[in-house]
């Protein structure tokens, strides 16, 4: 676990973090509406950085691995931003009023990585703020597919984090790609990202999304701490059925 780095910037107890879009271009500004940039209050008291996605207007999804402390719930949600140090007219932003993490989520092995937000108030559908949709719950998206994953994670390993979105095109790959990740699982994970390329999500990309032809299929899970893809991402499908079931009943 200690070549490990999860894609934001904090772990279990003493998280680490991970999560930057590596080899990736600037996204077209409010060219992916569903984008949510999160400021969060660790279990540790400091300022921790995710990305997530809005799936309904009073639902955000992001990984398990970016909740906020419990007693004292303290995560802002920044929707219809581009550059996060210029604020536009297209700003919506929003307090969590109640956190959802996966009842299965295990912080050591990083598995059922995925955690549902509920907004204080509702979203308000613009242009520059969108939903995305979910697979089904009998998907399951094969090795091959090449899909887009965005964030405002760190470009490279000792550079900072984007204050602009950025995204990057990265293959699904086949689960033996990512036998070196001791609790992968590819039931539950997707193995993102070509060995061989220079491309990945890294850290502050935590809790984005893995769009394939314009369903959300994955969360930014963790990677490797030097950026090499593969990276590994939550398989949203297997989820759907808890997705809704938080939906319907909240």
């Amino acid at each position: 676990m200690h070549a490990l780095l999860l894609l934001l910037v904090f772990l279990c107890p003493s998280e680490a973090g991970a999560g930057e879009i590596i080899s990736g271009i600037e996204s077209k500004p409010h060219s992916r509406p569903y984008m949510a940039h999160l400021e969060i209050i660790t279990d540790q008291g400091y300022v921790a950085i995710c990305g997530g996605f809005l799936i309904s207007q009073e639902f955000v999804m992001t990984a398990a691995h970016c909740k906020g402390r419990n007693f004292d719930l303290q995560i802002t949600v920044t929707l219809g931003a581009h550059d996060m140090k210029q604020e536009e007219p297209t700003w919506q932003k929003l307090k969590v009023i109640e956190q959802f993490v996966h009842p299965k989520y295990d912080c050591f092995t990083i598995l059922n990585d995925i955690m549902l937000l509920k907004l204080q108030t509702r979203a308000e559908l613009t242009h520059a703020v969108g939903t995305i949709p979910l697979p089904t719950s009998s998907t399951f998206i094969l090795p091959g597919r090449m899909c887009l994953a965005a964030g405002w994670g760190k470009t490279g390993v000792t550079e900072p984090v984007s204050d602009a979105l950025r995204e990057v095109k990265l293959r699904l790959m086949e689960a033996k790609a990512c036998n070196h990740f001791p609790f992968y699982k590819h039931k539950f994970q997707i193995c993102v990202g070509n060995p061989r390329k220079r491309r990945s999500a890294f850290k502050g990309d935590s809790g984005g999304p893995l769009l394939c032809a314009g369903v959300a299929h994955g969360i930014a899970s963790y990677g490797r701490g030097n950026a090499k893809p593969p990276a590994v991402f939550t398989r949203i499908s297997p989820y759907v059925p808890w997705i809704n079931e938080i939906l319907k009943g909240k």
